[in-house]
């Protein structure tokens, strides 16, 4: 597999030490904060994470030759394992959201990975239709992939218009001004993992008539990231200039005593 395979492997080793350090952590932890405080979008990464080895082992699968096989059935569990982390994590986000209060405070851009961890799901059940040809099995287990990938993708279409609306919510009617802050890039990874997931869904499934949703979803992802990097910059620049200032009076006031 040369270095894509030895870099997939690295990858596997280190999904296993994050993922299951995490929620060992987790659950001998003694002081537990409970679900309103703790539960949020970004517990969806382990799903996202998941999801990522599947689509890599996809992709590395075809020059893979003789062990494209296994590679294709690592790809495919870790697919499964995916959806299976993001049914269990979404139900406990969906009930934070609608059986505890939230406040405009709590609904920070990271919610937006409710949608892109299903997303990417779209992307590797998409990826793993487009390289069936290469494992019998695969070929056997289509239309349930197939299905599944479509369910995946309609989920994630289903989040967007709820996800618009809380962002109204917590920014027009409760006036919470947008100051940048790293969490919004949790709002460009969704969007550009959509717009791949619709692209890939639309070749697995030939459904060429969601190419154009494709190309809106890449324009608003760019929009987001640029809006996001202005935003890093222009922090990163007061974070400068109060240094300097800082500097400046030190060096006024020293003056001063001398």
């Amino acid at each position: 597999m040369g270095a894509a395979g030895t870099l997939w492997i690295i990858a596997i080793c280190l999904w296993i030490a994050v993922t299951y350090g995490f929620f060992f952590a987790m659950v001998i932890r003694e002081l537990k904060p409970g679900l309103a405080a703790s539960i949020n979008g970004a517990w969806l990464i382990a799903a996202v994470a998941t999801q990522g080895v599947s689509v890599l082992g996809s992709l590395i699968a075809a020059p893979a030759a003789a062990s494209g096989s296994a590679v294709l059935f690592l790809a495919l569990a870790a697919f499964l394992l995916g959806a299976a982390l993001y049914l269990v994590i979404i139900i406990l986000i969906v009930h934070r959201l609608v059986f505890e209060p939230v406040r405009a405070e709590d609904l920070a851009p990271t919610y937006w990975i409710n949608m892109g961890a299903v997303a990417i799901s779209s992307l590797a059940g998409s990826m793993l239709v487009l390289h069936a040809g290469a494992w019998p099995f695969l070929v056997a287990l289509l239309p349930f992939i197939k299905g599944m990938t479509l369910l995946f993708w309609v989920a994630a279409t289903a989040w967007i218009p709820l996800l618009l609306l809380l962002m109204a919510w917590r920014h027009i009617w409760k006036r919470v001004p947008i100051r940048y802050e790293p969490r919004y890039w949790g709002l460009a990874f969704p969007l550009a993992m959509y717009t791949t997931a619709t692209l890939q869904l639309a070749s697995a499934e030939h459904l060429a008539f969601l190419a154009p949703l494709a190309e809106m979803f890449f324009i608003a992802a760019c929009a987001v990231w640029a809006l996001a990097a202005i935003g890093l910059l222009r922090s990163i620049a007061r974070g400068v200039r109060r240094e300097l200032s800082i500097l400046a009076q030190r060096s006024v006031a020293g003056s001063a005593k001398v």
